[in-house]
């Protein structure tokens, strides 16, 4: 596109004064203003010139001359094809040499295969009839105009910032701060350490006690008792052996199953607590 404009001096006689507000310039000259237009502005025929058709390279507009006037693409006629290619090369030459290298090589083979489909064709050693020069043009046209409707079905996707959006909403979190849940993990791992102080303290008396599940739960309750939180392992005694840790480890399931105790922590890996299960009122 041509923008070049013939302008005379602006110091000639044949200008019209404009109104002029404030001493604003009208237009800059060479980056001086110019308070006055001239009288007789030339425009040249071809300062201005639209390019009704964008192609984005020489199989684009290939391939749009050929849809355009209904050819087969496996038969392509090549001397009118070409004609009219080299017609749109010409026009693009005139404005822009760098862009129309590329179009200009195209226009070569173009010419190439129109030439050796003059020539007669030469069967090989074998009796091979030659392949039709236009095959290779035919097969990267095929290939080209697929990608190309393939991204045409992908562009008419919505798309994300373009046709749509994501909905944001902000969720206000509570203030109360809430505890992590003892996982089983946490208690069995808890009890893994009891049992391993408890080996410490081993005592060899052979005797046979009677423990019940139900006076530790007792036990366990009267503890806590008064207490707002008492640690997991201060639940239990382990000078007492094992047989008992064992029932206590037993009663305290039974009352966390019962609801009567809550077990908790303050943070993940923290030390566990126990406490008396608060009924509501």
């Amino acid at each position: 596109m041509s923008d070049a404009v013939a302008l005379p001096d602006a110091s000639a006689d044949t200008t019209v004064a404009p109104e002029v507000v404030d001493q604003v310039a009208v237009a800059r000259l060479y980056g001086e203003p110019l308070f006055r237009l001239p009288h007789d502005l030339y425009i040249p025929p071809d300062a201005l010139e639209v390019f009704l058709e964008a192609f984005e390279g020489p199989l684009d507009l290939l391939l749009y001359l050929i849809r355009r006037q209904n050819f087969n693409i496996l038969d392509i006629p090549l001397a009118d094809v070409t004609r009219q290619y080299l017609d749109y090369v010409e026009q693009i030459r005139r404005h822009n040499l760098e862009l129309a290298s590329e179009y200009l090589l195209m226009a070569a083979m173009l010419i190439e295969i129109k030439s050796r489909m003059l020539l007669p064709p030469k069967k090989s050693a074998d009796g091979i009839e030659p392949e039709d020069p236009r095959a290779d043009l035919v097969r990267r046209l095929v290939e080209y105009e697929r990608i190309k409707l393939a991204a045409a079905r992908l562009d008419a996707l919505p798309m994300l910032g373009r046709d749509f959006l994501r909905a944001q909403v902000h969720i206000e979190q509570s203030g109360v701060p809430r505890l992590p849940d003892v996982d089983p993990d946490d208690l069995r791992q808890a009890w893994t350490e009891i049992l391993q102080r408890a080996r410490l303290n081993q005592h060899h008396t052979i005797s046979r006690e009677q423990l019940s599940v139900r006076e530790h739960m007792s036990i366990v309750l009267r503890r806590l008792q008064g207490r707002r939180f008492l640690e997991f392992q201060d639940l239990f005694d382990t000078r007492r052996g094992t047989p008992v840790l064992v029932v206590t480890f037993v009663a305290l399931l039974e009352l966390s199953r019962e609801s009567l105790v809550e077990i908790t922590q303050a943070e993940a890996f923290a030390p566990i607590y126990v406490r008396l299960a608060y009924a509501p009122s």
